[in-house]
């Protein structure tokens, strides 16, 4: 199978967090157009506390038009280190800073169409600082146990595909399985 050949790149919106770029790619003889939402990468990050609680975020997020629960987690600078974001996520959003991070996993959110890719980390040790919002950012932070997190999956009341992802790799390291 030969590597598909791009003949064209070219970038149709330039925006704060994301592009748009328009793509045309020649591969076994076909040739079509993809339009790419280029992003930098997201660090996500599952705090956990001594007692064995989550963290997690409450915030509207106006493309589902409601609140969602997440895990804090945030876009990274061009050229940022992911556990670098982490730590500057964790701290901005929940207020801690961690003595441990651990890396569980990184995922595309959506190939077809989005380069976003998510580093997931699992943040222990927690040290309480001072949330530090940006000025558009309202969130309320709320913590859950493991197994009442995995019922609000099971329920649809945490409906994020990261934290999702994020609880339940995480919940399995403290013996928490979401069977």
């Amino acid at each position: 199978m030969m590597n598909p050949v791009i003949i064209k790149h070219e970038t149709i919106y330039k925006g704060k967090i994301f592009d748009v770029t328009l793509v045309a790619i020649q591969e076994g003889g076909a040739f079509y157009e993809r339009e790419i939402v280029e992003h930098p990468g997201s660090a996500v990050i599952v705090p956990v506390f001594a007692d064995k609680t989550v963290a997690l975020v409450k915030q509207y997020r106006h493309p589902a038009q409601k609140y969602l629960l997440e895990v804090p987690a945030g876009s990274l600078a061009q050229g940022e280190n992911a556990e670098a974001g982490a730590r500057r996520e964790l701290e901005e959003e929940i207020g801690v800073q961690a003595g441990k991070f651990e890396k569980l996993t990184e995922f595309y959110v959506s190939p077809g169409f989005l380069s976003e890719k998510m580093y997931l980390f699992l943040a222990t040790e927690l040290i309480e600082t001072k949330q530090n919002l940006e000025a558009d950012e309202f969130v309320s932070v709320e913590r859950l146990t493991f197994p009442n997190a995995f019922e609000m999956i099971r329920t649809g009341e945490i409906e994020d595909a990261k934290t999702t992802v994020g609880l339940i790799l995480a919940g399995a390291r403290f013996g928490f399985s979401y069977e």
